[in-house]
C-alpha cells in the first residue's frame, strides 16, 4: 500500500481547503484541513517568507518570494497597522501575498500558528524588545 510523503499530504489538505474554504473567512477553515493531515505547526518567517510545517509524519518547508533583496532595517511593531491589515485578510479584502507584505510592513518579524489550540502568535520587536500578539480562531467543521 502506497503512504503518502509529508509533502503530498501537506499540499492534498492546502487543495482540499481550497475546495471548501469561503471566500471570507476561510483561515479557519484552511488550518482545519491542515490539521485534519497530522500538522501540528506552521511557522513563518518574514521578511524570507519561509513557511515551515511540523508534521505527526515529518516535517516540510516551503517559501515564496522573499520581500527584500538586500539587509534591510526590521521595522518596528505597529500593533494598530498590523491588525487593520489583519482584519483586512480575515474580511478577504486583501490576498495572502498582500496579506504577508503588509504584516511585515506592520513590524511582524514571524508567527506560528498552533492548530491543536487554534492560536496564532504574532512576533515584533519594539524598543529592541520582542512583542508577541496572540489571537485565536474559531473552530470550524468540514462538510463536502
Amino acid at each position: 500500500m502506497y503512504e503518502m510523503t509529508t509533502i503530498e499530504t501537506i499540499q492534498n489538505a492546502m487543495q482540499r481547503a481550497e475546495r471548501v474554504r469561503p471566500k471570507v473567512g476561510g483561515f479557519p477553515y484552511l488550518a482545519e484541513c491542515l490539521r485534519q493531515a497530522g500538522v501540528r505547526q506552521n511557522i513563518w518567517t518574514l521578511p524570507a517568507c519561509q513557511s515551515l510545517f511540523i508534521t505527526e509524519t515529518g516535517n516540510a518547508v516551503m517559501t515564496m518570494p522573499s520581500l527584500i533583496s538586500e539587509m534591510t532595517e526590521v521595522p518596528e511593531f505597529n500593533e494598530e497597522e498590523f491588525l487593520r491589515v489583519l482584519r483586512a485578510d480575515q474580511a478577504g479584502e486583501i490576498t495572502f501575498p498582500e496579506f504577508i507584505e503588509g504584516t511585515w510592513l506592520a513590524g511582524v518579524t514571524s508567527y506560528q500558528v498552533d492548530f491543536n489550540t487554534r492560536e496564532v502568535i504574532y512576533y515584533g520587536y519594539k524598543e529592541g524588545n520582542q512583542v508577541p500578539y496572540a489571537e485565536t480562531y474559531p473552530q470550524v467543521t468540514i462538510e463536502e
